[in-house]
């Protein structure tokens, strides 16, 4: 599943735009570098019931924002992603 889908799919579940996510995130300061990964992850689990690995998608977008690695962008396995750049503004805002 590529790094868009996993969004994608949380915001289906939650309907919340990841965007959304980082602005709750923020407000409560999960966006400081020395906030830990398991603290946001826990906080997802209990407010909004997802899993490890979609909320390790969105812990990666609240510390990071939308750049992703080159490595899986224009292949052909399973993990790949249409671009280096993710669409944080929800699935009904993306075009092509």
């Amino acid at each position: 599943m590529s790094f868009q889908a996993y969004l994608d799919n949380i915001e289906a579940k939650t309907g919340k735009t990841p965007n959304e996510f980082i602005e709750l995130a923020k407000a409560k300061g999960y966006d400081q570098p020395d906030v830990k990964a398991g603290v946001i992850v826990d906080w997802l689990k209990q407010d909004f019931g997802l899993g490890r690995g979609h909320a390790m998608a969105l812990v990666y977008v609240i510390k990071n924002g939308p750049e992703i690695g080159d490595k899986h962008v224009g292949t052909t396995g399973t993990h790949r992603d249409e671009a280096n750049v993710l669409k944080l503004d929800g699935k009904d805002s993306q075009s092509g």
